[in-house]
């Protein structure tokens, strides 16, 4: 029996079911069972928790913006800024055709065949469309596109026979032509040129003859006669009709003086233009090679009644 003043003995506080000491904190927390529920104290940030927070935003914006840099978010420098890079230097354009004429010169003057070509190219692209008057051809340009045709390439040809036959058109570039030596260039070069090159070469050459000191050096060359002989054979058409034109200027009378220029048989001549008249030949081809030989005829060089065939196409 106990006492009656005798006190019970506490009971010892149970044993916590968890050791560790993260569950023994939960077991002591407002929703044990065991301990009153009291409302614990919110604690108050820390300027730890505080600054560790902030810098781990700055960190990671930091990071975002390092990754992904933005022109509001840079700090303006204290450098001056550097200058923009110099412009590339600009291509040359040609703005008129005496610009056009001394690029050309430029390049026909050079050593590379590439650059030679590019010129006449230029000058194809400019002066062969549109054949201009005015201003006239330098002689430089001229002599280049001389020294072109005597190259005897079949590129360079085919240019520089379109573009002298372009700018004889004008009056004024004949006189640069003859001076250059372009009359005697065609003369000693026609023989071996492709057919529509010689074509173009023979026109060209026809309006040389226009002025006084083209057909003088036409009738000059020994070569001139034999030489549109032998393209009246490969040629028709127009082709013909150039070369009987130019024949009639060397066997008509040189200037004032009546003299005869003419130094070729005239035999052969009138043989060569009356098997061109039965070919194929413009309408005006076939009246210059009857005036040809009528003339022939009045020079008492050819007896037109001893040649059946020229009689007939007489």
């Amino acid at each position: 029996m106990m006492k009656a003043n005798q006190k019970p003995k506490p009971h010892a506080p149970p044993r916590p079911l968890f050791s560790c000491g993260f569950f023994r904190r939960c077991t002591q927390s407002v929703l044990s069972p065991t301990s009153p529920h009291q409302q614990q104290p919110r604690r108050k940030p820390t300027t730890t928790s505080s600054s560790s927070s902030s810098s781990s935003t700055s960190t990671s914006q930091s990071f975002t913006q390092w990754r992904f840099p933005h022109h509001l978010d840079q700090t303006p420098s204290t450098a001056p800024p550097l200058p923009p890079p110099p412009p590339p230097p600009p291509l040359p354009v040609t703005t008129t055709l005496q610009e056009t004429y001394q690029i050309a010169e430029l390049h026909l003057t050079s050593v590379s065949e590439s650059d030679k070509l590019l010129a006449l190219q230029l000058l194809e692209r400019v002066v062969v469309p549109d054949p201009p008057s005015d201003p006239t051809c330098p002689p430089g340009l001229m002599r280049g596109l001389v020294s072109c045709l005597r190259s005897n390439k079949l590129v360079t040809s085919k240019y520089v026979t379109k573009i002298l036959l372009a700018l004889c058109l004008a009056e004024g570039n004949r006189h640069v032509a003859v001076e250059a030596g372009a009359a005697r260039a065609v003369v000693e070069t026609a023989a071996g040129l492709e057919i529509s090159a010689v074509e173009r070469a023979l026109a060209a050459l026809e309006l040389m003859c226009t002025t006084e000191e083209g057909a003088a050096e036409v009738r000059a060359h020994a070569m001139t006669v034999p030489a549109m002989v032998a393209v009246m054979a490969r040629l028709a058409g127009r082709g013909r009709e150039y070369a009987i034109s130019i024949l009639s200027v060397v066997y008509r009378r040189g200037g004032d003086t009546g003299e005869e220029i003419a130094v070729a048989p005239a035999e052969e001549v009138a043989r060569a233009v009356a098997l061109a008249l039965e070919g194929e030949c413009t309408a005006r081809g076939r009246r210059k090679g009857a005036h040809l030989l009528k003339t022939l005829e009045e020079y008492g060089r050819l007896d037109l009644s001893q040649n059946g065939t020229c009689k007939n196409e007489i």
